[in-house]
């Protein structure tokens, strides 16, 4: 008895933490496996490396949940934006950023785009958006919706942060979708629900990508 009271005063304390961060826990989406059979993750093309990837050797992500990734006028009613957080090891240049966002509902299109860090969230705008399309339905893997920039600068050693968020109105605004997850330990990632970016930690759940680009 005491190890399980101990267990949920921790967990209650996690999500007190997480709450006074971001106003709100963030929405998870969940869905079953629509297929077994997993799509391998597209090639990098052979002119570029990579930058930063949490995806491993073969790509792989949870194909049943996800941070869900919503616009203002989707059928959920509210507005989710995620981003996810990257630390360049040297200096190089982006060229192109791969999300495991899934669609579930309205437009098939969410914007992508390249921001740096202002105290540990999304800051000053450095490329982008770049609309991309037809994402894998939910519940499928390993595909990842692609979007290409041109070459942005980025500096070794410094944060920096791809964001997925949609148009607040017109085409676009109405996406539903989830940015599926990877890893196992606490991760800063980044939220904004319609009021302005802020960082959160986020245990066990992490957004899935990669950043590919040149490094000198």
């Amino acid at each position: 008895m005491k190890k399980i009271q101990l267990f949920v005063c921790l967990l209650a304390l996690c999500n007190l933490t997480l709450f006074a961060q971001t106003g709100r826990p963030p929405r998870i989406s969940h869905t079953t496996e629509k297929s077994a059979t997993h799509v391998p993750l597209q090639e990098t093309p052979a002119s570029l490396k990579g930058i930063y990837s949490n995806l491993g050797k073969k790509g792989y992500y949870s194909d049943t949940q996800g941070w869900t990734v919503s616009g203002p006028a989707s059928k959920n009613g509210s507005t989710q934006f995620i981003a996810m957080p990257f630390t360049p090891k040297t200096n190089a240049h982006v060229s192109q950023v791969g999300v495991a966002v899934q669609y579930i509902s309205g437009a098939n299109q969410v914007n992508v785009s390249l921001y740096g860090d202002t105290s540990g969230a999304p800051g000053t705008l450095l490329a982008g958006p770049v609309t991309v399309t037809n994402l894998p339905a939910n519940g499928t893997c390993c595909a990842v919706g692609l979007a290409n920039f041109s070459p942005v600068a980025v500096t070794g050693l410094t944060q920096y942060w791809v964001v997925v968020d949609t148009p607040l109105t017109g085409t676009g605004s109405d996406f539903l979708g989830a940015w599926k997850f990877i890893g196992t330990t606490t991760f800063l990632q980044g939220i904004n629900t319609g009021s302005g970016w802020s960082g959160f930690q986020s245990t066990p759940e992490k957004a899935a990508g990669e950043v590919l680009g040149t490094i000198p």
